[in-house]
């Protein structure tokens, strides 16, 4: 009775709910009507997952070897394709189709219930935010990349090539307020496609190179179980640990999974679109994991830099070199907001809520092709500069963030869909699918425990190493 009552409540919603006050059309539940489509989501899913970790994935294999190696990028990106599918089914409760929409939080919440939904945003909103300092310090790693490139090119490699990271930071922080200002995922999707296919672009400008040094002959010796005869067995073990988060966090999205389906249109259903946008975003992802791994290991063997087009990596064709880094800056130019925006959302939601009549936080001015609204733009404005005085202030964040995607990979992409499946179809305790979900949650729980405390080791060698603000490379 009260699934029918939900459903009738919702079919009259429609009917009634056709324009909003300015003229735009709503949606059934008179929230923004959204545009978003299988493509679209699945451009957001590639410009989050296909990211410059793609580029240290040869050193990934270097550590674990051919076998596992392999086998590790296949099996963790079919259960992140696995439980983002449960996810989506959470989007909308308590019926998947025609149920009320939800946040990650509100999800977690329902269906949950108790305090769970305050750990899921803890994580959530701490990985984000950890995100989009680690992508700050990145894209500046790239532009300095195109600089000492160049030097190595007009001075010979062994030139003392140096270059500041705080002004590209900077920078980038000056373009990240403007793009900042783009409303919500809804709003993004041309961006999100830029920063998709120059993802493509640098990944396979890595693999081109890579199968090119092979072919020529030139690649090194490989390993079926990887490591370096160098390294101590401590090094060794550390090292797999953190080849492991490395390999999960690179796979994962599942922190921004409902906010890209919250842009999909209602009709057809939005759990369907965002499954079939799952295959493709992971399906591609694993394709290109797979070619720029193996390919990348091939060409610098055991001893693989962490980045194949960064640092000691290629150095020529400098000027393909160059364009694949461009291609990088490009894409987390993109991804910055991509990942941002479930942060924008909950508080601007939030804030709304607590002082609907406030003319400062809901007005919109409408200016050219673009609206702008004050509250808006102080406090995104606000947020991009905290994060990119940290970025300048801690280089050694993606340390930290590795710490962050160690903790945050098994709660979000793993914990909480299968907890959420579970309590949804009553699956009963003890039955073989109940025993088989919770070993898939306990084996990644362990493998989360272990990379997180190869991060915090990580983190403690480079706190001493590094000094705030005065980070060259």
């Amino acid at each position: 009775m009260e699934m029918n009552e939900v459903q009738n409540e919702r079919k009259k919603e429609v009917d009634i709910a056709v324009v909003a006050n300015d003229g735009a059309l709503l949606d059934d539940d008179g929230k923004p009507k959204r545009t978003g489509t299988l493509w679209t989501a699945a451009a957001h899913i590639i410009t989050a997952v296909i990211g410059a970790g793609v580029l240290t994935l040869p050193w990934v294999m270097a550590q674990m070897g051919w076998i596992l190696g392999i086998s590790y990028i296949i099996i963790v990106g079919t259960v992140t394709l696995y439980t983002s599918n449960l996810l989506a089914d959470c989007y909308r409760t308590p019926d998947p189709v025609t149920g009320k929409r939800n946040t990650y939080m509100e999800a977690v919440k329902t269906i949950l219930g108790g305090k769970m939904h305050l750990i899921c945003g803890i994580v959530q909103y701490a990985l984000l935010s950890g995100a989009a300092i680690g992508y700050t310090i990145t894209t500046s790693v790239g532009v300095v990349s195109i600089q000492k490139i160049n030097c190595f090119h007009k001075k010979g490699i062994e030139a003392p090539c140096q270059f500041s990271n705080n002004p590209y930071m900077i920078g980038l922080g000056i373009i990240e307020i403007f793009l900042s200002q783009i409303p919500n995922f809804h709003k993004l999707s041309w961006l999100s496609i830029i920063a998709a296919a120059t993802s493509f672009g640098y990944a396979f400008i890595g693999i081109g190179l890579s199968l090119a040094t092979v072919i020529q002959g030139k690649g090194k010796s490989t390993s079926l179980i990887g490591g370096n005869s160098e390294q101590s067995s401590e090094d060794k073990v550390w090292n797999i640990l953190i080849a492991l988060g490395n390999t999960a966090l690179a796979s994962s999205y599942s922190q921004i999974a409902i906010d890209i389906q919250d842009s999909l249109k209602s009709s057809p259903p939005e759990n369907k679109v965002m499954k079939m946008a799952n295959k493709v975003g992971l399906s591609a992802m694993t394709i290109i994991f797979l070619l720029c791994a193996c390919s990348g290991y091939a060409a610098f063997g055991s001893n693989t830099p962490g980045s194949i087009l960064m640092g000691s990596g290629f150095k020529e064709p400098f000027w393909l070199v160059d364009l694949a880094n461009v291609f990088l800056v490009v894409h987390l130019v993109g991804a910055y907001q991509v990942i941002v925006q479930p942060i924008f959302g909950v508080v601007e939601s939030l804030v709304g809520q607590r002082w609907p009549k406030s003319s400062f936080i809901s007005r919109e001015y409408s200016i050219g092709i673009c609206n702008l609204n004050l509250f808006r733009l102080i406090w995104r404005t606000i947020f991009v500069t905290i994060v990119t005085i940290l970025a300048m202030a801690m280089p050694f964040f993606n340390e930290m963030l590795a710490l962050l995607g160690a903790m945050g990979y098994w709660p979000l992409t793993i914990f909480f869909p299968i907890q959420m499946f579970i309590t949804k179809q009553k699956i009963r305790r003890l039955s073989i699918k109940w025993l088989g979900l919770q070993t898939l949650n306990f084996i990644f729980m362990v493998i989360s425990i272990a990379t997180a405390t190869a991060a915090i080791h990580g983190f403690s060698e480079a706190f001493h190493k590094y000094k705030p603000f005065k980070y060259k490379m």
